[in-house]
């Protein structure tokens, strides 16, 4: 039983001086015996650790925001949306892309409301931000519902390269018929033989 404490004592001081080496940035090449099978190439880093905390922290990645807005404010729907903007690009959002669907029905009432004005906006954000989003969208009066979601960048290249090779088929049949049809009409011009 002593020893288990000793032991766990020598590792813990060994994790001690290892994190106090990191936070001084004067970590060395070799590491404690219990990183010996580990060979000092794999266990280089090639950055500091702040610096790679803040390259995940800075990625900024695209979301699709869809926005119901009461449907009063249909009729002066620039202030609410410029509210709804100012919030995303105060949390570090960048607005690519605005689609107004205008005032659709709900599927099911909400807050006593059967309609509602759909917006949709495509935002490139740090993805720490968007909880902030959700907060103050949460308190936010002229939003009666909101989802934040991240599309299927794959999914939507995929659709895409199947809609232009199905376009080019279509172009294809259609030049194929346009011939077909020039055949036909200088057939039907042509006067008939009838052999007797």
């Amino acid at each position: 039983m002593a020893t288990r404490a000793t032991q766990a004592d020598a590792v813990q001081g060994a994790d001690e001086e290892r994190s106090e080496a990191v936070q001084k940035g004067t970590v060395s090449e070799n590491h404690s015996s219990q990183r010996s099978n580990v060979s000092a190439s794999t266990t280089r880093v090639s950055s500091s650790a702040d610096e790679q905390g803040n390259a995940v922290r800075g990625s900024v990645n695209q979301y699709e925001i869809a926005v119901l807005y009461h449907p009063d404010l249909e009729i002066d729907m620039e202030k609410a949306s410029k509210k709804v903007e100012k919030i995303i690009t105060d949390n570090g959002g960048k607005i690519t892309k605005t689609d107004n669907w205008g005032k659709r029905k709900l599927a099911y009432t909400i807050k006593k409301l059967d309609h509602a004005v759909y917006v949709f906006y495509t935002v490139d954000m740090p993805g720490e931000n968007v909880g902030k989003v959700e907060q103050i969208f949460n308190i936010t009066d002229e939003i009666i519902r909101f989802l934040i979601t991240r599309p299927d960048l794959k999914a939507m290249a995929k659709a895409e390269a199947l809609k232009a090779e199905k376009a080019k088929k279509a172009a294809e049949r259609g030049d194929r018929d346009d011939a077909d049809r020039e055949e036909d009409s200088e057939n039907s011009n042509k006067p008939s033989r009838i052999e007797e």
